[in-house]
Order: C-alpha cells, then sequence, then structure tokens
C-alpha cells in the first residue's frame, strides 16, 4: 500500500514499474522493507570516497568519463616517445578539464552544508576518481538503466547529457545516501529520505532462495491486487460471499421469472456459482454440504453478503473482516467460464459428428465386393 501511495498521480495510469523489487539473500523475512528511494545493487569503486552523505545533491548523468575507443575505424600513430607522451597528455587534459567543470559546479550548488553524489550510466576512470574522491563527492560508475530512469523518478531530477550546460534544478535531492557492504564485498547504495520521491523500492531479505521467491510472489500479487482495486474503484467481498449472494439472487429472483428452458440453464449456472465456496470449505477441512446450509441461511437471516471463515467454518461479514476480491478479477472469471463452457461443448459435437461421419463412411473391402 505504502509503494503505490509514492508512485500514485491522481488521473494517472498507475506504473508499477516504478516500484522496485531488490532481493538480499541475508537476515530474516521480518526484515524486508519499504525504501522510499532507490536500492542499488552496487557501490563506489574508490577506498577514499565517503559512504554516508547528508542533504545529498545528486547529479545523474550519462557523460563519459573515461577513455572510449572510437566508433569507426580510427588509428592514431606517433614516431617517437614524446609524441605518444603528448597524445596520452591531451587525453588526460580533456578528462581532467571534465572533471574539473563537475567540481566546480559542485562549489556552487553546495554551499549550505550540502553533500554531492553522482551517478553515472558510462565509465569513470581511476583518475577522475580520484579527483573526486579528494573533493568528498560519492561516485557510482556504469549505473544500471532501469536504476537510472527510477533515480530521477525517486530523487526528481533529470538525466544530464551534456556537461556544457549544467544547471541546479537539473540535480535531485535526497536526505541520505549510504553505502554499505554485505558478505563477500557485495555493495549496496541506499538513496532514502527522497522529499519528491514517485518512485521507490521494496527491499525482500530472507535467509534462503525459497523464502525470498515466496516473498517475491506475494509482493508482486499484492501490488498487482492494490492496483487494480485503485483503478477499478471498486471492491466485492470475498470468502466467497460474493457466488452465494449471485447463486440467492438467481435462484430468488431471476428463475421464478424465467420460463422455458432458459430456466434449467440458470439453475445450473446458479449451481455452479458455489463451487467457490465449497472449495473453501473443502480446502479448510469443513463438511462441505453442511457448510453451505449453513452459511445460505446465515445469508437469508441477515440479508447481507456472507463468507466462510476458513479457521471457524462459521458465517462472517467478509467486509468487516478486511477480506476482499477484486472486481475485474471476478468480471473476467465469470465471462470466461462461460467461454471455456462453450468451447468444450463444442469439442464434444465435433466429436459427436464426427463418429456419426464414420459409421457411414465406407469401410475397407467395400469397393472390391462390389
Amino acid at each position: 500500500m505504502e509503494a503505490l501511495q509514492t508512485i500514485y498521480v491522481p488521473d494517472m495510469p498507475l506504473d508499477l514499474n516504478r516500484v522496485e523489487i531488490l532481493t538480499m539473500p541475508r537476515n530474516t523475512a521480518l526484515d524486508s522493507r519499504l525504501v522510499k528511494g532507490l536500492v542499488m545493487d552496487h557501490g563506489n569503486r574508490h577506498p577514499d570516497m565517503p559512504t554516508v552523505l547528508k542533504n545529498v545533491k545528486i547529479m545523474t548523468c550519462n557523460v563519459s568519463l573515461e577513455y572510449e575507443q572510437t566508433e569507426t575505424q580510427a588509428s592514431f600513430v606517433y614516431q617517437t616517445a614524446e609524441e605518444r607522451e603528448k597524445l596520452v597528455e591531451s587525453e588526460r587534459k580533456w578528462l581532467d578539464e571534465r572533471c574539473r567543470k563537475i567540481v566546480d559546479f559542485k562549489r556552487s550548488v553546495c554551499t549550505d552544508g550540502q553533500t554531492f553524489c553522482i551517478v553515472n550510466q558510462k565509465g569513470v576512470d581511476p583518475l577522475s576518481l580520484d579527483i573526486f574522491a579528494k573533493e568528498g563527492i560519492l561516485c557510482l560508475r556504469r549505473a544500471k538503466r532501469r536504476n537510472m530512469e527510477r533515480l530521477t523518478l525517486a530523487t526528481g531530477g533529470q538525466v544530464i547529457l551534456s556537461l556544457e550546460d549544467l544547471e541546479p534544478d537539473m540535480l535531485g535531492d535526497a536526505g541520505q545516501v549510504r553505502v554499505v557492504t554485505f558478505g563477500d564485498d557485495q555493495k549496496y547504495t541506499f538513496v532514502e529520505d527522497c522529499p519528491a520521491a514517485s518512485s521507490c523500492t521494496l527491499l525482500l531479505q530472507g535467509p534462503n532462495s525459497l523464502t525470498i521467491n515466496q516473498i517475491q510472489d506475494a509482493v508482486k500479487d499484492g501490488l498487482r491486487s492494490v492496483k487494480n482495486a485503485i483503478e477499478d474503484r471498486a471492491l466485492v467481498p470475498g470468502a466467497g460471499a460474493m457466488e452465494l449472494a449471485c447463486h440467492r439472487h438467481l435462484m430468488e429472483v431471476v428463475v421464478p421469472k424465467t420460463k422455458g428452458k432458459s430456466k434449467i440453464g440458470i439453475q445450473a449456472f446458479a449451481q455452479a456459482m458455489l463451487v467457490i465456496p465449497k472449495t473453501l470449505a473443502a480446502n479448510s477441512g469443513f463438511d462441505v454440504q453442511e457448510t453451505i446450509l449453513k452459511l445460505q441461511e446465515e445469508a437469508a437471516a441477515v440479508d447481507l453478503p456472507v463468507g466462510l471463515s476458513c479457521s471457524t467454518g462459521e458465517a462472517i461479514l467478509p467486509g468487516e473482516e478486511g477480506i476482499w476480491d477484486n472486481v475485474r478479477v471476478k468480471r473476467q472469471s465469470l465471462h470466461l467460464c462461460t467461454v471455456l463452457a462453450n468451447q468444450l461443448l463444442l469439442v464434444d459435437e465435433v466429436m459427436r459428428a464426427g463418429k456419426q461421419m464414420g459409421k457411414g463412411a465406407p469401410q475397407p473391402g467395400m469397393a472390391d465386393d462390389m
């Protein structure tokens, strides 16, 4: 619920891709938590860089801060060692100028005790990392593209593609950025306490892969269920209450008003609606017929949608217990069950017709006898 409240924008469709689900094989399942920001599964690559920053300005960029191969086939030819040294010096000078431009930009925006963090999608060479470390800047290189997209949504900044026109409003804000190391040098970067977060991270932890996979499946199902409820703006009572109410309505209201063969079909459809509460009773270890009769009598007495308590076997009001189902799930189930039943009946008709055609077909050897 908190994750979807974080990414919810009125009158806009919910995008579950804004919720990052990160698994971490450590501690117990109870240590799983929501981070209103972003958790990245990599960290800094320089030992002198700070690991904890407060009141952070975050620069999300996609610029090259290392030597790159040319996109086309090209070569530099030099004849002496001095020419080679000049070539290396010119390349280093170009990178140093870019790094100095970032450092000067950091000094201009971080005036009230603010700190600075760089998250770059491309590479950063060791000498550039050393320049940033001396300035107290935390720099992460080769960030994943999905993290870059979520980082701008979480911090409120924008991706910087060029260092020519740097503006303060391009930066994001975070209350805290920290790099944590777990296990065998596995680093995680936590970007937390983002004031304008429209993206978040569900950090799932567990002692083994089985527990983590079960939590991950449950979380994904829960996210979709809440998303459906928000988009439908409606819910239906669960615990088999909707099916029992439909059965009662069909038998008491629709069937008496219907004449002919259609009445038989409606009665069959009404009986099929009881499959859900019957299954709930059977899986809970209760007598199916006795439980269904008890629920129907209770529903007729209170005139409210009544469901089954799987722990006691008694009738309950699902709304008071907080048991709800999605409207679109029930609607799709009712639609698909009729479609599938029609298809199965059509298959039976085709098979029956094929057998009848086979009886009248000429048998092997009949032509020779004639």
